[in-house]
């Protein structure tokens, strides 16, 4: 969303620079290399990253594309004479396409599924290079041009190369993390469907993230086998080196720039130190590190030691958002003269903006869902009511493509939008907020409010102008700065409508808004609520108590048992026999009808 951050580029030369200076300071051939591998792994630990880190995808399977560039570069030397200033390159497109066809079935899968199905990738591959007779490949000694074939005597240019490698794999790291595109994919890693809701393409975000993941660890890959000179499928296609890319950047810190940096610097020296001075007498050591290491992060710091130290020093500077407003209440939402939160120019009015035909939805035998017909005009305040139970959130859930009807029909300003995945009917112009609230706790106010805008704005600015509107008619410009994970709960519910209207949605779907509020927070969502018509946003809501629906809603439709009982003008409604009885019971009518 930003341009690199000049800070932040200097921090990254300054750090290769120094990783350089500090290598050549070291005259003794193992240390060089030793430092030469923890730049490596620092970029395979930074491509694991990409994927596990900011998607939230976990992956057992990254020696795949590490093998594949290591291997591409040995068989095109040792078979066709390519030097590894090309073998490379190939081998990042070779790992780069194996990303694509693995993640094409593979990202289908959720959770353990697809950590589980990704770990037999590269064992696969290593007893196919097994059965081919590529059991042990040495690299070709050149006894000219050895620069031209990346064969160097002085083991300090292989550390300079890997240097190169390590500020290009940070660079990339940092404009991803500072894109709309990583922004998207961090909304993901924190809570997919509300991600989804927002208008983010969730699996076309995770196959890009999976081929960019697997192009830099094939990088790593080729000029790791460049360095050691010789190719073994048990090594570079072993579950060690995926548990290393795993390992540093849980170790580090997960989802941020400088993690698996950290963890590579602190793992990799630590446990090749340990396997020179006691592999003899422990074998395995640097296994029993790495597990360490992976306990400790576990248990004491989740997200790594960089999430660690950063949230003791955020707790230390920075009070609460709510001790810094009055009263701890968010500030009064703008005034109309602010404009609109960014939505669309509805136009003359459509008395059937959403027709809803006979919706019916099943769950093992149980009809949550049965038969339900309305009609939502455009520009009014439409409420959906019932008690708990009644079906109304699986309603919502039918409306906005998180689940796909029986039967029945929904269309929205006259298109048929039954059975659309939620991503495409956000991108209409439908926005929606959640039951429990679903804000991305990591990110701030601003970056939680701009996923809303990033589906429906090509441009980043104007996607962080539409944001901000968004935040001024809630009433959050104040908080825009602080962290979601700071706010309260009716902060919390005011960031989830902002991050609704920042999509310039026509339609939003606003489920029990209310719930868990005390009555001066119920009134101060009212307030935001009761405007939104006038500008072009149609508000279609759900609730199980009445007093807060009778004071802003135009229209009612009560649900029982997922049936409509009754629908219409809302003193109308409430007066009705049926729903009356829903609420009070029967036992109440009976007894008051005698009295």
């Amino acid at each position: 969303m930003r341009r690199i951050d000049p800070f932040t580029l200097g921090c990254i030369t300054a750090v290769c620079g120094l990783y350089v200076l500090l290598a050549s300071v070291f005259a003794n051939m193992y240390y060089q290399q030793v430092m030469t591998i923890v730049a490596i792994f620092s970029v395979l630990g930074l491509a694991w990253n990409i994927l596990g880190g900011y998607a939230g995808v976990i992956s057992f399977g990254h020696a795949a594309f590490f093998g594949l560039g290591a291997f591409t570069v040995t068989l095109l030397l040792s078979i066709w004479n390519v030097t590894p200033w090309l073998g490379i390159p190939a081998g990042i497109v070779v790992a780069a396409l194996a990303a694509v066809l693995i993640g094409l079935p593979t990202l289908r899968l959720r959770g353990i599924h697809f950590a589980l199905a990704m770990l037999a990738y590269p064992v696969v591959i290593r007893y196919v290079l097994d059965w081919l007779r590529y059991q042990e490949v040495m690299l070709p000694r050149k006894a000219q041009d050895t620069a031209w074939f990346m064969q160097f005597d002085d083991v300090g240019v292989y550390t300079l190369l890997a240097g190169v490698l390590l500020f290009l794999a940070l660079l990339i790291s940092h404009v991803i993390e500072r894109s709309r595109f990583g922004l998207a994919l961090r909304a993901i890693k924190l809570d997919e469907q509300a991600a989804a809701a927002a208008g983010i393409d969730v699996w076309r975000r995770k196959m890009v993230a999976t081929a960019i993941s697997g192009a830099m660890a094939g990088a790593a890959g080729g000029l790791y086998v460049v360095v050691i000179r010789v190719a073994v499928p048990a090594d570079v296609f072993g579950l060690h080196v995926s548990a290393q890319a795993m390992v540093v950047s849980l170790f580090g810190g997960l989802g941020t720039l400088w993690g698996p940096l950290i963890g590579a610097a602190v793992l990799i020296p630590l446990g090749d130190g340990l396997h020179a001075l006691l592999g003899h007498t422990i074998p395995g050591i640097q296994s029993i590190v790495y597990g360490l290491a992976l306990i400790l992060a576990i248990m004491i710091a989740p997200e790594g030691l960089y999430w660690y130290v950063r949230d003791r020093i955020v707790s230390m500077r920075r009070g609460s958002v709510a001790s810094a407003l009055p009263d701890g209440a968010p500030a009064a939402p703008a005034a109309d003269s602010a404009g609109p939160p960014a939505s669309r120019d509805p136009g003359p009015r459509n008395a059937q903006f959403l027709v809803v035909s006979g919706l019916t939805k099943s769950f093992r035998g149980l009809k949550a869902v049965n038969d339900v017909s309305f009609v939502v005009p455009q520009g009014v305040v439409f409420g959906v009511i019932g008690q708990n139970g009644a079906g109304k959130t699986s309603a919502f859930n039918l409306l906005n493509g998180f689940i796909t009807p029986d039967a029945g029909r929904v269309t929205y300003d006259g298109q048929d939008v039954t059975g659309l995945p939620p991503t495409a009917i956000s991108r209409l112009g439908i926005g929606r907020t959640f039951q429990v609230p679903r804000p991305f706790l990591r990110l701030s106010v601003l970056d939680n409010v701009v996923v809303g805008a990033i589906s429906t704005q090509t441009d980043d600015e104007h996607a962080i102008a539409c944001a901000k509107r968004a935040i001024a008619t809630v009433g959050l410009t104040r908080s825009q700065s602080a962290l979601a994970s700071e706010l309260n709960g009716v902060e919390l519910r005011l960031l989830e409508l902002a991050r609704a209207l920042a999509g310039s949605p026509r339609l939003v779907l606003l489920d029990e808004i209310f719930a868990g509020l005390a009555h001066e927070e119920i009134e101060q969502l009212l307030l935001v609520i009761k405007r939104l018509p006038q500008q072009g946003v149609t508000v279609m809501i759900i609730e199980h108590t009445m007093h807060a629906m009778l004071k802003i809603c135009d229209q009612l439709v009560v649900l029982d048992h997922g049936v409509v009982i009754a629908s219409g003008a809302p003193l109308d409604v409430v007066n009705d026999p049926k729903v009356v009885e829903a609420y009070l019971g029967r036992k109440w009518m009976v007894k008051h009808a005698a009295a």
